[in-house]
């Protein structure tokens, strides 16, 4: 590895938004270098088994881990692309310099231009024992079925009935794993109802205005306690159920991964509809550092489809900045924002807005 590698597009991480932002740059003819902690490519498409709703230009119909071999596909033909794998970057300084880790080493990369697509993580929630094992979050439950093939139990207790929790529900039946209900602290279901009614159908409960009061076992999980909610999301004395599962599975949202674009010193907000700490931009995605760029649920959690698109606004906007696609950059620079408009028309989208009208909104910027 060089000592001070020089790039013209840095981007960090090769999830959805990452790879599309690599293939967007590069067809523009800037050079990318794209870094990935996790050994594949993909993000959280090489978990997903479930069929991809919105439209064909964000390849509706098919499925998670399919799209992602796509992507990965059209970014390792791009050859003005790099892709580093088992790389972490470390942090971003005031000089501009990015440091890395990599096969041991500590490195030093000089880009023009960075974009952070580092994803989201998932939020857990506190309950006694929530620290015993055969407690997951709904990522790695994913994880060990759809990537390696191990079911995580026998008999599942799934907090949270976003899109997540509901689609790994599904999966968890497909394997042949009992799912013993699905519980919803909200008093109705956040996920779409497709999702719901193919739950419903196979004869899992879903119990809205209920939460887990605690977890109980000896050496592992041998149970939960779960109650109901009052309209106030007070606990309704009387109202326990003892639910006897062997996991219990959390999927009760997700939080940006921001803590690069802090360290860069982005201006961040608090915006709930977002999931939390998201960093200023302008609508091309440039934050308020020069230079760098945000794509993906790095900027606020919404589903995979709208993280491609923003990849790819984020990569043309980068590479038009460097003096690239000069005839045609403001048009896809165009069409990618309609194109968002679009993603975001529908109920599902109307948190996302409210959420970028208070990015826009004066005061209320920080921590």
């Amino acid at each position: 590895m060089p000592a001070l590698k020089e790039i013209e597009v840095l981007i960090i991480g090769g999830g959805p938004a990452g790879l599309c932002a690599a293939a967007a740059a590069a067809e523009l003819g800037a050079g990318v270098l794209l870094l990935e902690r996790d050994d594949k490519l993909g993000g959280q498409l090489v978990k997903q088994t479930h069929k991809f709703f919105g439209s064909k230009k964000q390849y509706a119909g098919e499925r998670g881990y399919q799209i992602g071999n796509v992507l990965i596909e059209q970014c390792s033909a791009k050859p003005k692309v790099e892709v580093w794998s088992e790389a972490t970057a470390l942090g971003i300084y005031d000089d501009g310099v990015v440091t890395a880790e990599k096969d041991g080493q500590h490195i030093k990369i000089k880009p023009k231009k960075i974009i952070v697509s580092t994803g989201a993580s998932e939020k857990m929630i506190a309950f006694p024992n929530n620290d015993m094992p055969g407690i997951y979050g709904a990522g790695a439950v994913q994880t060990l079925m759809n990537v390696h093939g191990i079911v995580p139990g026998q008999r599942v207790l799934m907090v949270g009935a976003g899109n997540i929790g509901l689609i790994v529900s599904y999966q968890l039946l497909q394997a042949g794993v009992d799912v013993a209900a699905i519980i919803e602290a909200a008093p109705a279901i956040g996920g779409y109802l497709v999702h719901a009614s193919k739950i419903r159908r196979a004869g899992v409960p879903i119990l809205t205005s209920y939460t887990i009061k605690e977890a109980y076992g000896k050496e592992s999980v041998e149970g939960a306690i779960i109650c109901q909610l009052d309209e106030h999301w007070q606990e309704i004395p009387g109202s326990e159920q003892d639910l006897t599962v062997d996991v219990i599975c959390l999927a009760v949202g997700l939080s940006p991964l921001t803590e690069l674009c802090f360290q860069a010193d982005c201006q961040m907000k608090y915006v709930p509809e977002l999931s939390g700490h998201v960093p200023l931009r302008n609508e091309y995605l440039e934050t308020t550092r020069p230079g760098l760029y945000v794509a993906g649920d790095v900027s606020g959690v919404e589903e995979a489809s709208s993280a491609m698109v923003e990849g790819r606004l984020a990569g043309i906007s980068a590479a038009y900045s460097l003096g690239y696609g000069q005839d045609t950059a403001a048009k896809l620079q165009e069409d990618a924002l309609a194109e968002l408009s679009e993603l975001r028309a529908g109920p599902a989208g109307q948190k996302t807005l409210q959420g970028l009208k208070k990015l826009t909104e004066k005061g209320g910027a920080g921590c």
